[in-house]
């Protein structure tokens, strides 16, 4: 089951957010993936590896990695109107070649509200979220057509975070879902219910354990996203309340066959966060495996 286990970049604390922490070398953060017996990634955020196609690939293999594909933050419910300034196609058909060159199968995307960072995200009109919509419909025909499959994913502080969020999503648009397990838990979803319901349309998952009582601090306004990432939101999988053996016995249950991928938002300020991020992310390798066999 090697094969379908993969990680993220985030779990080094590699992120598109500006001011997160320290962004660890990419020879690095590759290395110590394969270090874990890790044999694919996601891409990561913009910069971290090569914008051209044939390069980011290069990088790739010569890490001894195989691509999956990589999490993509668009703004999705200005304007579907093909050529306009706010229409989000053209960036993301750019981005796709990346993925083809790579070989990489599976787009991630965000639905972002337009601010940086992922602390509050704006109430929509019923005439915005037909945009929404309508855009992911037109992002899932344009990555098929190439081979790739677009899916999106319910992320907190983004526009669709809640299950009813979600809920809009399924019944309006034919995009599959990325099933996060820590971001539907902390937007007051239950993971298991929605793979039980929902089994057909998760086509990729996101595995992150959850601290219920950090995340509640931030749900509360408490202390911001970032804040509670540091803090310990995320634990190793299998050390938070996430039922995460649970959510992995469901889906292989419901016949889920794609990717299971270590991505656990992370901060890094030190050398001391650095080496804690990569004995989490040992244990937590462990425990998909353990999980996925069983």
């Amino acid at each position: 089951m090697n094969a379908r286990i993969a990680s993220a970049p985030i779990s080094w604390g590699v992120i598109e957010v500006p001011d997160w922490g320290v962004q660890l070398d990419r020879d690095r953060v590759l290395g110590e993936m394969v270090s874990l017996g890790i044999t694919a990634t996601e891409f990561g955020p913009e910069g971290f590896l090569p914008d051209a196609p044939a390069d980011r690939a290069r990088v790739l293999a010569e890490a001894g990695l195989s691509a999956v594909g990589g999490f993509y933050p668009a703004v999705l419910h200005k304007s579907a109107e093909p050529g306009s300034a706010d229409d989000p196609l053209p960036a993301i058909e750019r981005e796709l070649e990346a993925y083809v060159a790579a070989g990489a199968s599976t787009l991630v995307l965000a639905a972002a509200t337009g601010a940086e960072g992922y602390d509050a995200a704006p109430v929509l009109s019923d005439a915005e979220w037909g945009t929404l919509l309508a855009n992911l419909d037109r992002i899932q025909g344009a990555a098929a057509a190439v081979g790739v499959v677009a899916t999106l994913h319910p992320h907190l502080g983004t526009l669709v975070e809640t299950p009813e969020a979600v809920a809009r999503v399924i019944e309006g648009s034919s995009i599959g879902l990325c099933l996060d397990t820590g971001h539907f838990t902390l937007g007051g979803g239950d993971p298991v219910d929605l793979v039980k319901q929902h089994a057909d349309r998760i086509v990729h998952a996101h595995l992150k354990d959850v601290s219920v009582a950090a995340a509640e601090r931030v749900r509360a306004g408490e202390m911001d996203y970032r804040e509670g990432v540091r803090q310990g939101m995320y634990q190793a999988l299998g050390e938070g309340d996430a039922c995460v053996g649970e959510i992995v016995e469901a889906l292989v249950g419901a016949g889920y066959d794609g990717w299971y991928v270590l991505e656990q938002d992370t901060v890094v300020e030190n050398e001391e966060d650095a080496a804690r991020a990569l004995e989490n992310a040992r244990k937590s390798v462990a425990f998909i495996r353990a999980a996925v066999a069983k």
